[in-house]
């Protein structure tokens, strides 16, 4: 099924079928990219950690200058009786979102009193089990956290993300391993990363250049119970070319082997499956 196959929108107190319009052309958040939102997942009749993505969602708006206009209980409801819509086995994207329609003074600052919501719930399949990506490096970097809202899940975050991808794109590979803006490895365009060197699992330490992700931490845990424990420490492009194995952790395809690194191959390594077992016998229990 294509992306936006099926599409339900909560938007002003109803239900809507499709992809309904809710933005003006004046709205703030139209212009001058008010807007935060979250990102969780429904499969298989679970959806891992909806509390979580929700509380992220509440903590953005308040970053962003928004106020939250549900509780985190009150959209957890709302995500249910949406997901009540699609058929049990449906994969869907729980896409909730806030922005600012009026500006605060000198129309840079959004009027948090002015602020809109809405839910959108995307039917968009989950990964194949043997998906793989191919990473590459860029010219662009994260931003610190005194240059953008990088503690937020905020859409203006996501067009540096998008000239990543691009480059890495016209260069042949699937995503960018990208630096923060001290040179360290800080995550992919799209994901969290980790790698493996002699059994020992390691991944970069949050230093508030990335969010650490819902998934990731998920992963983390997952891993400490296996006992196989997680090294969170800086790490630099050298440390991931002399990996023995890669991958990813991101709400939309949750693990995924990195199976080349510029001209370094790797294969899909146990760790990598360990940690897909894992949270899918997790999500399921």
């Amino acid at each position: 099924m294509a992306f936006g196959d099926v599409i339900w929108t909560y938007f002003e107190g109803a239900w809507h079928q499709g992809d309904l319009a809710i933005m003006k052309a004046a709205d703030h958040g139209t212009w001058l990219g008010s807007m935060v939102f979250d990102g969780a997942r429904a499969f298989d009749g679970v959806a891992p950690d909806l509390d979580r993505h929700c509380e992220r969602f509440n903590a953005s708006a308040v970053i962003m200058g928004l106020k939250p206009l549900k509780s985190v209980e009150q959209l957890i409801a709302l995500t249910r009786e949406g997901l009540a819509k699609f058929s049990n086995d449906a994969a869907v994207y729980i896409r909730p979102m806030c922005w600012s329609t009026e500006g605060g003074p000198g129309a840079v600052v959004p009027d948090e009193n002015s602020t809109a919501f809405c839910l959108c719930l995307e039917q968009i399949p989950m990964a194949p089990s043997d998906a793989v990506q191919t990473l590459c490096r860029t010219q662009f970097v994260r931003p610190l956290i005194t240059m953008a809202p990088v503690n937020a899940k905020a859409a203006c975050l996501y067009p540096n993300n998008g000239r990543m991808i691009r480059e890495a794109r016209a260069r042949g590979f699937d995503n960018a391993l990208v630096a923060d803006a001290l040179g360290n490895v800080a995550e992919t365009a799209t994901s969290n990363i980790f790698m493996v060197k002699d059994g020992q699992i390691f991944t970069p330490v949050p230093n508030g250049t990335f969010l650490n992700g819902i998934t990731r931490q998920r992963i983390i845990t997952l891993l400490q119970q296996a006992d196989r424990p997680v090294i969170e420490k800086t790490l630099s492009f050298d440390d991931f070319t002399v990996a023995d194995e890669i991958f990813m952790t991101g709400n939309i395809t949750k693990v995924t082997p990195v199976t080349a690194f510029e001209e370094t191959k790797y294969a899909i390594g146990p760790v990598a499956v360990l940690a897909r077992e894992l949270y899918w016998s997790w999500a399921k229990d």
